[in-house]
């Protein structure tokens, strides 16, 4: 599916309010859709989300509207308060489940009640590494060296409540080590730091640090996985790497506003499961180490809710708190 800029958009939609009512009462879709995108582009949300919806086709063209800032919250606000008329939707990540509790009792919208479930695009399960002056080799090596040396690890993150973040606490947490969480404006800066050995340890998903680990600038120990994962194939699984299962990753989501009509979220629904088919778009996830789902709206709910418990009990268990 072809996407347009936002201005082209605008001035179409413009257009299109000029015509009679009779004749705009069509069947849906019959303008350009809004797909909200709460991070940069470029990014590995953003870069999945347009990858996915050049393979939908829902006889319209869609808009990919980048909302960054606030972890998420300004673009998720935009379309919880979006009409629930079926032209606009939304991509959220790991973060959209976490925010829930960082933000109690500040976010002005749920990220639940607010939105209807559409589909789970695809998982990036996260990967472990290590600075390469750190005398270990796999996980269960990692694990007795911060157990021997307790205190003296120090994590890096993206941010406070980011999924490297949250991710490192739940390690901690299942593990029983212990280490110190250095946050950073972005992994950029984190993996310059692990490369240098000025933290230790930095958990994040591969597109961002794989090519230094392949480089040897650093290790990459394992993948927060049952499976190997597609695209970065030479990282073992947790478990192969001696430690426990821990599974984490930075999937992608899409969700409507609450009350947008059910067969429009379910048209959408089965496009995004036939996309996820297409050879083509699966070996440019690949690319990107994320594995495609396609999950139902039912499933993708569940899986939504299911990540909320879950990131919910860690951050109340390591006592994380947002940044103001």
């Amino acid at each position: 599916m072809k996407m347009i800029n936002r201005r082209t958009a605008l001035a179409a939609t413009a257009a299109a309010a000029l015509v009679p009512g009779a004749a705009r009462a069509q069947a849906w879709p019959n303008k350009p859709i809004r797909w909200i995108v709460p991070y940069t582009a470029g990014g590995l949300t953003d870069v999945v989300t347009r990858l996915t919806l050049e393979k939908m086709n829902v006889g319209q063209t869609f808009v990919v509207d980048n909302k960054p800032g606030a972890n998420s919250l300004i673009g998720a606000e935009a379309a919880a308060n979006a009409t629930p008329d079926g032209y606009t939707f939304l991509t959220v990540i790991a973060a959209h489940a976490a925010n829930r509790t960082l933000y109690a009792g500040k976010l002005k919208f749920d990220p639940v009640k607010s939105f209807s479930p559409v589909s789970l695009v695809g998982v990036a399960p996260l990967i472990i590494c290590v600075t390469n002056d750190l005398p270990v080799k796999n996980v269960g090596e990692l694990i007795a060296y911060a157990k021997a040396n307790p205190s003296k690890l120090s994590f890096g993150s993206s941010g406070v409540g980011a999924a490297a973040h949250l991710t490192s606490e739940l390690m901690k947490q299942v593990t029983g080590i212990k280490m110190e969480h250095v946050p950073y404006k972005g992994t950029a800066p984190a993996l310059a730091d692990l490369a240098s050995g000025n933290i230790q340890v930095l958990i994040d998903a591969p597109i961002g640090v794989i090519s230094q680990v392949r480089a040897g600038k650093i290790r990459g120990l394992a993948m927060l996985s049952k499976n190997r994962v597609p695209g970065v194939e030479e990282i073992p699984t947790i478990v192969e790497s001696g430690g426990p299962l821990i599974e984490s990753s930075s999937w992608v989501m899409f969700l409507a506003p609450a009350g947008t009509p059910k067969d429009i979220v379910g048209k959408l629904a089965a496009e995004v499961g036939r996309a996820v088919k297409d050879e083509a778009l699966r070996k440019r996830l690949a690319e990107q180490a994320v594995i495609p789902v396609g999950a139902t709206p039912k499933d993708t709910g569940k899986f939504l809710q299911d990540e909320i418990d879950k990131w919910e009990k860690v951050i109340t268990t390591a006592g994380v708190k947002a940044d103001a």
